[in-house]
């Protein structure tokens, strides 16, 4: 990692454990869907030698913040995949993953960078720094943001975890 790579990431790691996200650090094997990624229990395994995209750990944390509380304990990346709602919850992640990077004054493209999202990245970035991104809707109606109710409008968050 490049230092603002580092220091992005590190700033992430902070935050993480501070709103309740556990992050630990192990070697992996490559059967993780993103290199350097596993969910476990409702934990973050960082494999800081196979990482390639530092920023994934915000978007992987935004799947864990997401679900119901009761859920979170259990969760791991074959649970995500099965979740009935797992294309909502896909989408909340996606606009969390935005809000902590602004909350945390880091790029949206460390997150969004130009490996991910089909192609799509700018026009997520773009959807939601004009506000527009479904997923922020979601999360207004879920208590975790106020994009509809008149305070402080996503992308602040008023809840880190649902």
């Amino acid at each position: 990692m490049i230092k603002n790579e580092q220091n992005d990431f590190n700033k992430c790691i902070a935050f993480l454990n501070d709103i309740g996200i556990n992050t630990s650090f192990r070697a992996l094997d490559d059967s993780s869907f993103l290199p350097g990624l596993q969910i476990e229990n409702g934990n973050i395994v960082i494999d800081t030698n196979m990482l390639q995209y530092p920023g994934d750990l915000l978007h992987e944390a935004g799947h864990i913040a997401v679900v119901p509380s009761k859920d979170r304990a259990g969760l791991s990346a074959t649970a995500l995949i099965k979740r009935k709602d797992r294309e909502a919850e896909e989408v909340m992640a996606i606009a969390w993953s935005y809000a902590a990077c602004i909350h945390l004054d880091i790029d949206p493209a460390f997150v969004f960078h130009k490996e991910g999202y089909r192609g799509g990245s700018i026009d997520i970035m773009d959807s939601c720094d004009k506000n527009e991104y479904v997923g922020m809707l979601m999360l207004d109606s879920l208590g975790m943001t106020s994009a509809t109710r008149g305070q402080t409008p996503y992308p602040h968050m008023d809840r880190w975890l649902r």
